[in-house]
């Protein structure tokens, strides 16, 4: 196999992610301060659910993560946690910038977000090559 994958005792793998998360009300709340906490938090945060942050960025009212799962890490627990421990420490931290925003509210996500799954190849490859390393049912070679 070729590329940058991760082995484990039972599987090599390589679950790449690419997640999106917006303010609440599309409020543009994101300071370059905040902005460097969240990459912080994030990673810190992926770290302990032995999955790897990749790429992080984001502009005021949204951040792009590129994170590396590990398989045995259901990604809506992940994203479910990423949101509550970020939207949790950025209120505590910022709590004076946020109040201008969303007053006494303890809100900073909206409760959606974005997630696609992202490799190296398409779908089209994969196909071909499953195509290419397999027999036509029924004509399995006997050992």
């Amino acid at each position: 196999m070729k590329g940058n994958y991760t082995k484990s005792n039972r599987s090599v793998y390589r679950l790449t992610v690419h997640i999106v998360f917006v303010t609440k009300y599309r409020r543009k709340t994101i300071t370059d301060e905040i902005l460097t906490r969240l990459n912080q938090i994030c990673a810190d945060t992926c770290i302990k659910w032995e999955c790897s942050l990749i790429e992080f960025n984001g502009e005021h009212d949204h951040i792009h993560l590129l994170i590396d799962l590990n398989p045995k890490v259901a990604p809506v627990k992940l994203i479910a946690n990423l949101k509550t421990v970020t939207s949790r420490l950025i209120r505590q931290e910022f709590a004076g910038h946020l109040e201008k925003f969303y007053g006494d509210k303890k809100v900073f996500w909206t409760g959606s977000y974005f997630i696609a799954s992202c490799g190296g190849v398409t779908i089209e490859q994969l196909k071909s090559y499953v195509q290419d390393h397999a027999y036509p049912v029924g004509q399995f070679p006997s050992r």
